[in-house]
């Protein structure tokens, strides 16, 4: 392009004096003049030139740099990595059946957690959660004289601060969806399974946090096959069914004989009904089959002390558990109400035995319980006030070993539990990410023990408003906590 402009240009030129001899004699030193003066526009016409493709040169070189490193970043822009952070302190007092006071006048937490999601292809998405929770001053189980808090093993790592401050998985699976271009998925791994609904109310959350509904809280390995539809009036919105399966416990390579023990499976169906902006109506039924009498716990020496007291690890039977949530908002008011039903069907060992007794208890035992609660948010001044109140009857239980309770879980309780709250959304400036979020959390927690043993399902639940029965745990030199107040305060940030 350059170059024949040049060439138009001295072709112009040229043309004028000869144009001009028509009428005039030519004008040789002026010719020679402009000859001289349009090689010298050329001269600099061609190092021009010349600077432009070594800068053209060296901007290819940077785009092909460029292009080598885009894969790269094309993969690494593929995860997504948020996280949280919490730390707790937290008030408890307990007085036992015997007058016994129980106190810890604070006790500190830290809890971090990172999140990641990651998309393989299209349709399967990886999702992954590591987790650190401790207490202060401590790397090992804090002292615990209530004899609540279950030692560590799979169905509460991650979810009780009396381990180290090491970070382990909480969660990790691949959901493979739109399969044959159907709104149905697969998922297999680490499964979401704490901290369900209606449990994000009162954790100051905007979302649902797992899938099944808070009376079952345990973190377990399994899988899920679902499917998905709209019912088709805008009303009703959208329906998933989902069939479940995990193992909350392996047995392990052993040699055939009657005293060998099976697995511990979890089996059933997840169904939200309906979902509708923030209605919402679920239920779940399951079936743990195989249970044990006591897990697998991560401290050897937690494990000889519980076979020196309930003897070999054995199967005893299966447990039926069903529950239900709806939820709603209506205007600024957040509420929800659940119930839940469980039915104990054990083998020849027993269930709720009674030490007293002489023989195993083998008959199905029905547990029920209520949970209800609501929140009211004043989003002007980013605060929120909520209450909720659970009762539990004699023989509940709570699939509920990953509790976000210091203690007890509050759903696993054998009684009732009364709790108030307040969460401040902190003024703290703009958000960075969509993630962002900071608050604190102030509650309160007062807890009434009718029975003993609750989330448990070996020992018979004895009345603690009875005089004979508060005779017989005397005589086993057991003094179970009859009621507790907790408070608790947390500054949160998510990112």
């Amino acid at each position: 392009m350059i170059k024949r402009f040049s060439t138009l240009a001295l072709a112009s030129m040229l043309a004028l004096p000869m144009a001009a001899s028509a009428n005039s004699a030519p004008d040789v030193s002026d010719l020679e003049r402009k000859i001289e003066e349009l090689s010298r526009q050329l001269i600099e016409l061609k190092s021009a030139v010349a600077d432009q493709q070594a800068v053209n040169a060296e901007q290819e070189d940077i785009l092909d740099e460029i292009d080598e490193k885009t894969e790269g970043w094309d993969l690494a822009s593929r995860i997504k990595f948020y996280g949280d952070f919490r730390s707790r302190v937290d008030y408890y007092n307990a007085d036992t059946v015997s007058g016994k006071s129980l106190s810890n006048d604070s006790l500190w937490t830290n809890r971090f957690r990172l999140n990641m999601r990651v998309k393989a292809t299209e349709n399967v998405e990886f999702k992954g959660r590591l987790a650190m929770y401790k207490t202060w001053g401590m790397q090992s189980a804090f002292q615990d004289d209530s004899r609540a808090i279950w030692p560590i093993f799979d169905g509460n790592v991650t979810r009780t601060p009396t381990g180290d401050s090491s970070l382990y998985v909480d969660r990790a699976f691949v959901n493979w969806n739109n399969i044959g271009g159907l709104p149905m998925w697969f998922s297999i791994g680490r499964r979401p399974t704490t901290d369900g609904p209606p449990s994000e109310v009162r954790l100051g959350e905007d979302e649902r946090l797992a899938t099944p509904m808070a009376f079952m809280n345990w973190p377990f390995d399994g899988l899920a096959l679902g499917y998905g539809w709209s019912w088709g009036p805008e009303a009703l919105g959208t329906s998933k069914i989902r069939f479940c399966y995990g193992r909350g416990f392996e047995d392990g390579l052993q040699v055939d004989s009657t005293d060998s023990i099976d697995d511990m499976d979890f089996a059933g169906l997840s169904w939200d009904i309906m979902k509708k902006d923030d209605r919402f109506l679920y239920l779940q039924s399951f079936m743990a089959f195989d249970v044990v009498n006591y897990p697998q716990f991560s401290d050897d020496a937690d494990n000889a002390m519980f076979a020196s007291m309930m003897g070999p690890r054995a199967n005893i039977g299966d447990i039926w558990h069903t529950s239900a949530v709806y939820q709603n908002k209506v205007g600024d008011l957040n509420y929800f109400l659940s119930g839940g039903y469980s039915q104990t069907m054990p083998n020849s060992n027993g269930m709720f035995n009674d030490p007293m007794a002489g023989a195993p208890n083998t008959d199905n035992e029905h547990g029920y319980s209520i949970y209800a609660g609501l929140r009211y948010d004043i989003d002007e001044i980013g605060l929120k006030v909520g209450a909720e109140v659970n009762w539990g009857s004699q023989y509940w239980v709570a699939m509920s070993p990953g509790h976000d309770e210091i203690y007890q879980s509050k759903l696993a309780t054998r009684g009732q539990v009364y709790e108030l709250y307040m969460i401040y959304d902190l003024p703290t400036g703009e958000a960075i990410s969509k993630y962002a979020k900071t608050f604190v959390r102030l509650g309160y927690q007062h807890y009434e023990y009718d029975y003993t043993g609750s989330g448990d399902w070996n020992m018979y639940a004895y009345d603690l408003g009875d005089a004979g029965d508060q005779a017989m745990l005397q005589a086993m030199k057991m003094d179970p906590v009859e009621s507790a107040d907790q408070i608790y305060l947390t500054f949160e940030a998510k990112f």
